[in-house]
């Protein structure tokens, strides 16, 4: 009886395994709407209290352009997504769940300081 189950029971470390890594895999698609270049996006998991690095990295984002931010190694799918534009100007979108939810930049979206 003991050989039935230990098969069993891999089989359902394997399945966990398995989803817990597809679990940790996420990307956000983000298109800019602002008529404005946008100079820097940091993405953070929503429990982070600071800003990771910039994803854009030497690159811009163009107004009318969308990019795809890969996120890869979370145990969330919420995360903060802030970006900074040719001004200085910053759009904060805090609680975004990635699996459900794209960022669409516009001016409606500037941050009061």
């Amino acid at each position: 009886m003991r050989s039935v189950f230990r098969p069993i029971a891999l089989l359902g470390l394997f399945l966990i395994a398995a989803t817990a890594h597809a679990q940790n895999n996420y990307y956000v698609d983000i298109t800019n709407n602002t008529g404005y270049v946008i100079h820097y996006i940091y993405v953070s998991p929503a429990s982070a209290n600071t800003w990771e690095e910039d994803v854009l990295g030497n690159d811009v984002l163009m107004d009318g352009e969308s990019f795809r931010v890969n996120l890869n190694g979370y145990n969330s799918p919420i995360f903060d997504i802030r970006l900074v534009d040719e001004d200085g100007d910053t759009y904060t979108y805090p609680g975004v769940n990635v699996t459900t939810q794209f960022v669409n930049v516009t001016l409606a979206d500037l941050d009061v300081d």
